[in-house]
């Protein structure tokens, strides 16, 4: 998921968010995993994670076509709640999602981590600068 993917899917994940009450119009306000509650009637509604949560919850994990086809969620917004560490594949599955540099299988996120070893080494490298020294833990005091 490049930079453009990524910002075309944190806007269209929020503009399916609820932000008023179906029954009353009313203001919502967030009450946790997916689900907002009415100020006004107390009306419970939810987001398009509740709506995948709650499917999951009640019949356990599944391709995200079938997901998307149950809960109305486009499958776009649930890969991408996968990418966001929202998700996570369960162990054992069939199918997973794919690292965005070496193509190998992960459970959520975006890289495997052999890929975030490499990259957090290769910034290690860029930021050594032989003239800076190391400051020592442990300093013996002489009396």
């Amino acid at each position: 998921m490049d930079k453009k993917e990524q910002e075309k899917f944190v806007k269209e994940f929020i503009e399916r968010k609820p932000t008023r009450c179906s029954k009353c119009r009313g203001r919502l306000r967030y009450i946790g995993a997916g689900r907002y509650e009415c100020f006004d009637c107390g009306h419970e509604e939810i987001d398009d994670f509740g709506k995948v949560k709650e499917f999951i919850d009640e019949n356990g994990a599944c391709p995200a076509i079938i997901i998307s086809e149950c809960t109305g969620v486009p499958e776009e917004i649930i890969n991408g709640m996968l990418r966001q560490g929202r998700l996570e594949i369960p162990d054992g599955s069939t199918m997973y999602i794919t690292c965005e540099k070496c193509g190998c299988s992960i459970r959520y996120g975006r890289f495997c981590p052999d890929c975030i070893r490499n990259r957090t080494n290769t910034l290690k490298n860029v930021f050594f600068n032989p003239e800076v020294g190391e400051k020592p833990q442990h300093q013996l005091l002489l009396i």
